[in-house]
């Protein structure tokens, strides 16, 4: 008896630490993780901040929640299953599924980006317009939250794609657990973070009024959000191209499809890094992404003028109307 009793113990210590081994595992593997995708998150943070611009100050928080939880939905239920049995397939049959979906996801961005060029150039801002009409601020509430998870979508499937392309693990469970973890991780930097930003008048605002050695920050903060606000639109606007592109060249040369155009630009990158002769990864990671958000402007533009600029065929009501 005592010496099944010692047994048991023992099969107990054993599993401890396998169990305390494989939370190192898990820890370190998300640290690894988030770290590659750490530029598609700085991206995310920015694009976000543009669906509550121009909204009722008290259903940004609210909005912001909506887009979260969708963006938790988007990771959890859809990106990680899906990508876990495409990552399977693709070992199991040596076939590379997920690049050429990322491809696609790559190439909306370059879209959107795009889209949101054409409109300032030519002044046409269609996506405000349709929002405009909305008369009902649920309803209008509703399509900005739809808008934003739909972008959030691809963003995410990059950030999982790259964290799955970074771990080492052998399980399964492994990866099921660490990719579960880096998108819960990931979604409340970014939207915690957006939180923070939308709300920094508000908070400028408080401090402002309780007076003090706090004041005369707090009328800057009031002063400077407009302003950091529309900065943030922009950058926005070129991660969409930037990420885009390069999500696009990346696939070129996994696919070894056009392989001289992403060879082109790292090389450029590196040369343009090596001329400066200073902070050298920092220009080089800029020039890429130059790179990237140049392929995705032209990329972005075909699709643009394919749907906009060229003549669209009439329903049959208005055929029947003319």
């Amino acid at each position: 008896m005592p010496s099944g009793l010692i047994a048991l113990l023992d099969d107990v210590a054993t599993l401890t630490k396998l169990a305390a081994s494989s939370m190192d595992d898990i820890g370190a593997a998300v640290g690894k993780a988030g770290s590659k995708a750490a530029g598609v998150v700085i991206d995310d943070t920015a694009v976000t901040p543009r669906y509550v611009t121009g909204l009722s100050p008290d259903r940004e928080l609210p909005i912001i929640g909506k887009i979260a939880i969708g963006s938790l939905k988007n990771k959890l239920l859809i990106i990680l299953p899906v990508i876990l049995l495409l990552s399977w397939a693709g070992e199991r049959f040596g076939i590379d599924i997920i690049t050429p979906l990322l491809m696609i996801g790559g190439a909306y961005l370059c879209f959107e980006g795009a889209e949101k060029l054409w409109e300032k150039v030519a002044g046409h801002h269609e996506a405000e317009a349709e929002l405009m009409e909305c008369d009902e601020p649920a309803e209008l509430e509703k399509r900005q939250v739809a808008g934003a998870i739909r972008t959030d979508f691809i963003l995410s499937a990059e950030i999982m794609v790259i964290a799955l392309a970074a771990l080492e693990l052998s399980a399964f469970w492994l990866e099921a657990v660490v990719l579960a973890v880096v998108g819960i991780v990931i979604t409340v930097l970014v939207y915690g973070t957006v939180a923070i930003i939308v709300k920094l008048d508000d908070i400028g605002l408080h401090m402002a009024a309780r007076g003090g050695p706090g004041a005369g920050f707090g009328r800057a903060m009031v002063r400077g959000v407009p302003k950091l606000l529309a900065a943030l639109s922009v950058i926005g606007t070129a991660a969409m191209l930037w990420v885009g592109g390069q999500i696009l060249l990346h696939g070129m040369e996994v696919l070894h499809i056009g392989e001289a155009l992403p060879h082109l630009v790292h090389d450029l990158a590196a040369k343009g890094a090596a001329a400066i002769g200073f902070w050298t990864g920092l220009w080089n990671w800029a020039l890429n992404a130059l790179g990237g958000a140049i392929v995705g402007i032209v990329v972005g533009a075909i699709i643009v003028v394919a749907l906009h600029a060229l003549p669209k065929r009439k329903a049959p009501a208005e055929v029947a109307a003319h």
